[in-house]
């Protein structure tokens, strides 16, 4: 192994080195305070949040999935209604529709930007259909004119799950916004690996319509507007003092994070461009990609081949997503009818994601470059 820095998926280790005085800083004024539920940080990362994204309301949670249970709830959608979403994603999407006795809807993907294809939506629209929940994935918007289209032709909601590309931006109208300030409800998630990650959980809501933000609010207290006295059904979830201070000091670097993830991928792109058998991500009309994920696809059934490699050779990877939702167990068990989506079952054969660490080094960087490489 050569004289180079651990290789991981993340660097968040070497993250918080960089950033240690500052992030120590603001978790012992927590903790001298001591006021670890709903401190003023919270409220001071929501405000900094809603400046950042140019939005009106941001509702701080729990974890990202509490987000899109919440967003559901306050839409008041009943028992049986559908939310069309993506097929290729993680299961926090279509898990937070099954939960709550609404069903979930698969429209398959892009096969260059791993995104809903919004030309499958329309064919997939019932009289019960309520809500379209587009995912944007690893970095990128989701064809955002489109899903505001189809949504006003039918009447529809639109929630953005943002987990994996806050920060990105989506000409809309003319206009850059952005993304999960476009839709009715835009939904984030603070996992640690994300663009802007906490130490822990954490996720938020934001919107710019007041009627909705106040019933997001309700619905992540208990169904309280007044402590004490519950109106609606809801659920506790909070964002912690702790947390939303490491956030209030990792907001202020998210540019600069963005800027290193971009960095890289263009470093990854010029290396990579002319190997055969693998086709590079590639950034939609429209909007940014803010790389939360490079993810590779290659052909010829080599996907796993590559990743054993590159393991041994201290190189991490990962797999997302080995099966595509319309197969899992839990969706099949409960759905009426099969949904055809090759696109996504084929994305499962062949996607293969690199590291993409804002902190990795330039040796560190030509060694995964090289690593792929050699493998050919």
């Amino acid at each position: 192994m050569p004289n180079i820095l651990p290789i991981d998926m993340t660097g968040l280790g070497l993250q918080y080195s960089r950033l240690k005085n500052e992030i120590d800083q603001a978790v012992t004024d927590v903790m001298q305070r001591a006021q670890y539920i709903n401190g003023p940080e919270v409220c001071v990362f929501a405000e900094n949040l809603q400046k950042y994204l140019g939005v009106k309301h941001v509702i701080p949670c729990a974890n990202g999935t509490d987000a899109l249970q919440m967003a559901l709830m306050a839409l008041e959608l009943k028992s049986g209604d559908e939310v069309i979403t993506s097929a290729f994603s993680f299961i926090a999407s279509a898990e937070a529709i099954l939960l709550l006795g609404l069903t979930p809807v698969f429209a398959d993907v892009e096969r260059d930007t791993f995104n809903i294809d919004c030309t499958k939506i329309e064919s997939l629209i019932t009289p019960r259909t309520k809500a379209l929940l587009p995912v944007h994935l690893f970095g990128q918007g989701a064809d955002m004119n489109a899903v505001q289209a189809i949504a006003e032709r039918h009447g529809l909601y639109v929630i953005e799950d943002v987990a994996q590309s806050l920060g990105s931006v989506f000409n809309i109208g003319g206009g850059m916004k952005k993304l999960g300030t476009i839709g009715d409800i835009g939904c984030t998630s603070f996992f640690p690996s994300k663009n802007l990650g906490c130490f822990g959980d954490g996720g938020a809501c934001y919107t710019n319509s007041d009627a909705i933000a106040e019933r997001l609010k309700m619905v992540g207290k208990h169904g309280a507007k007044v402590k004490y006295h519950h109106e609606i059904a809801g659920i506790n979830s909070r964002l912690d003092t702790l947390q939303a201070a490491i956030l209030n000091i990792k907001l202020k670097h998210l540019d600069e994070f963005i800027t290193a993830r971009i960095n890289l991928a263009n470093q990854y792109n010029k290396a990579l461009k002319n190997i055969a058998d693998v086709e590079l991500p590639k950034t939609a009309g429209g909007t940014t990609h803010t790389y939360n994920q490079y993810t590779l696809k290659v052909k010829a059934n080599m996907r796993d081949e590559l990743q054993a490699f590159l393991k041994e050779k201290g190189i991490p990877t990962q797999v997302y997503y080995p099966m595509p939702l319309h197969q899992q167990k839990v969706f099949t068990d409960a759905a009426d009818v099969k949904f055809h989506c090759p696109v996504s079952e084929q994305l499962c054969r062949e996607a293969l994601s690199l590291p993409v660490s804002t902190e990795l080094k330039q040796p560190t960087i030509d060694y995964i470059i090289n690593g792929v490489k050699s493998f050919w």
